[in-house]
C-alpha cells in the first residue's frame, strides 16, 4: 500500500489535534465564523426552545470531517446552558451500552453521537422510542419466559454527526426535527478562522500569509488550523518573527501541498485516472488498487474535496476527470476524445 500516513491536509483528526483543537474551539455562535445559514436558523430554533422552557428537537449536522459539526455541537450544548455527553457510533457495540447512556443523562443534557450512521441495527432499535417519546423498552429474559419493561427517560437532545449521510437508515433520519449540512468555507471565512486561531496560539501572521494558509486549506477549518502550526514550525525554523506569504509559500511547498491544497495522494489519484485509464471512467475499487490505497480514504478524504473543486466527477461508469484536473497537474489538456460536448 502507498505510504500516505496522516495527511496533513485529510479532514479527518489526527491524534495531534485533540488538544490544539479544544482550545481553538469557539465557545459561541458569534465567534463560531461560516456556516451563516445553519447558525441563523439555530439560533432561531434555540430562543424558541428556551422560552417554552424545552430541549431543543434532536439535530443531525451532515457534512465532511474538519467543517465544524463537533465544535457546533458544544456551541449548541452551551447555547442551551445544558451538559453535553460525547461518544460515537461505533462506541455504542450493544443495545445496553446505549440504555447504559441514556439512563444516566441529566435533564436536557445534548447527547453527541459522532460517526452516527455506524451504529448497528439493534442499537437503532431502542433509539427510535428513546428520541420519540423519551422513553426505553427493555426485553428482560428469554423464550416464553421473556418480557419487555418500559422506562420513562429525561428529557435530551440527539445531535448527531455524519460524514456519509447516505449510510444513514430512513427510520432514523425521519427522528431528526432539524437536519443540517456543512458546505466547504470559503477563503474569505478561512482568513478569518486563520487569524483568530494565530491570535489563541500567539503566532503573529498578515494578511497575506493567513490568504496563503486559506487557499491552501480545502476548504476546511481544521485544515487550516493544521497548516497554521506546521507553517508556524518552519517559520521558527527560519527565524522569522512573522508568518508572510513567502514563509507560507515556502512552508506548504515542503509539505507537497500546491496552490490549491492538493496533496501527494491527490495528484496520485488524478494522474493514475489520466494516465493508468485514459482520463476514466474508471471504477473505485480498480482506482484504489491502482493508487495502492483503501477505497475508504479515497471515498472519504480524497473524492468530496476533488469533486467540490471540479477536478473529478462521478459517472454510472466510475469516476473521470475533468479539464481542471490536467490543468492542475500541469499537463496538455486533451482537444478531443476524453470529454463531452459538455465539457467543451
Amino acid at each position: 500500500m502507498t505510504d500516505f500516513p496522516d495527511r496533513v491536509i485529510a479532514g479527518t483528526p489526527l491524534e495531534e489535534d485533540q488538544e490544539v483543537e479544544r482550545s481553538l474551539r469557539p465557545p459561541t455562535l458569534e465567534e463560531f465564523i461560516g456556516q451563516e445559514h445553519i447558525k441563523e436558523n439555530l439560533r432561531v430554533f434555540m430562543s424558541a426552545a428556551k422560552q417554552r422552557k424545552e430541549p431543543l428537537d434532536h439535530v443531525l449536522l451532515k457534512g465532511p470531517p474538519g467543517l465544524g459539526k463537533t465544535t457546533l455541537a458544544y456551541i449548541i450544548a452551551a447555547e442551551m446552558q445544558a451538559p453535553i455527553r460525547i461518544t460515537s457510533g461505533p462506541a455504542i457495540e450493544r443495545p445496553g451500552d446505549l440504555a447504559a447512556i441514556l439512563t444516566n443523562l441529566e435533564p436536557n443534557t445534548v447527547l453527541f453521537i459522532d460517526e452516527i450512521h455506524r451504529l448497528s441495527r439493534p442499537v437503532e432499535e431502542i433509539l427510535y422510542p428513546a428520541m420519540e417519546d423519551f422513553r426505553l423498552d427493555i426485553v428482560i429474559g428469554k423464550g416464553p419466559a421473556a418480557h419487555s419493561i418500559r422506562l420513562a427517560l429525561t428529557p435530551f437532545t440527539v445531535v448527531g454527526a455524519t460524514t456519509r449521510a447516505g449510510l444513514l437508515t430512513g427510520p432514523l433520519r425521519d427522528r431528526f426535527g432539524i437536519i443540517h449540512t456543512f458546505d466547504f468555507y470559503d477563503v474569505e471565512s478561512l482568513v478569518a478562522i486563520v487569524q483568530r486561531s494565530a491570535r489563541i496560539l500567539g503566532v503573529p501572521v498578515d494578511g497575506d500569509g493567513a490568504l496563503e494558509i486559506a487557499r491552501r486549506s480545502r476548504g476546511t477549518p481544521r485544515v487550516a488550523n493544521r497548516l497554521l502550526r506546521r507553517t508556524r514550525d518552519f517559520c521558527q525554523h527560519l527565524g522569522k518573527d512573522t508568518i508572510t506569504r513567502e514563509v507560507a509559500e515556502y512552508a506548504l511547498e515542503k509539505l507537497e501541498i500546491d496552490g490549491i491544497g492538493l496533496d501527494r495522494l491527490d495528484r496520485s489519484v488524478l494522474a493514475t485516472i489520466i494516465e493508468k485509464f485514459d482520463g476514466g471512467p474508471v471504477g473505485l475499487d480498480t482506482l484504489a488498487a491502482s493508487v495502492g490505497e483503501d477505497v475508504g480514504t479515497i471515498e472519504e478524504v480524497c473524492e468530496p474535496f476533488l469533486l467540490q473543486a471540479g477536478l473529478l466527477k462521478r459517472t454510472p461508469r466510475g469516476r473521470m476527470v475533468t479539464r481542471r484536473a490536467f490543468e492542475a497537474l500541469g499537463l496538455e489538456t486533451p482537444t478531443s476524445g476524453l470529454f463531452s460536448d459538455q465539457d467543451l
